[in-house]
């Protein structure tokens, strides 16, 4: 079976969520391009730019978080050259100290091929009140 590049993103988007599930800062890094322009925005936060302040931002997640599940939904990919864009709804079940939580956020990944693969360059996280089927497509923001 031939992989085209649309598995490829798919997979490795796939690893993106497998670190974050992991709670494993050595696991996120593999994913990452370690450069200065990447960039992470969590939701609620402010924009985090270069490898060192968006790694300590994972550090500072995993270690506030026993534990993580992702549904991803809705996932659409786009590739344009050495660019690659996944925009999907993370449906999150994570659990502190005795504390289930659930959440939908709507993100978008950026990914860029460098030699050894695709690794992401930008990831932006927005929490949104409603699930994305009790949306209404034609409003219009």
């Amino acid at each position: 079976m031939m992989v085209t590049e649309e598995n490829e993103i798919s997979n490795v988007n796939e690893a993106f969520y497998h670190a974050f599930e992991s709670l494993d800062i050595r696991n996120m890094e593999k994913v990452w391009a370690n450069e200065s322009y990447i960039q992470c925005i969590h939701p609620g936060w402010g924009r985090l730019r270069g490898w060192e302040p968006v790694m300590a931002s994972w550090r500072r997640i995993f270690e506030n978080t026993q534990e993580i599940h992702f549904i991803l939904t809705e996932v659409q990919i786009e590739i344009q050259n050495s660019l690659a864009w996944v925009t999907l709804y993370e449906n999150i079940t994570s659990r502190l100290g005795d504390e289930v939580v659930t959440g939908v956020v709507l993100a978008t990944n950026i990914y860029e091929k460098r030699p050894g693969g695709w690794f992401i360059i930008h990831h932006h996280g927005s929490s949104v009140a409603q699930s994305p089927n009790q949306l209404n497509p034609s409003t219009v923001h």
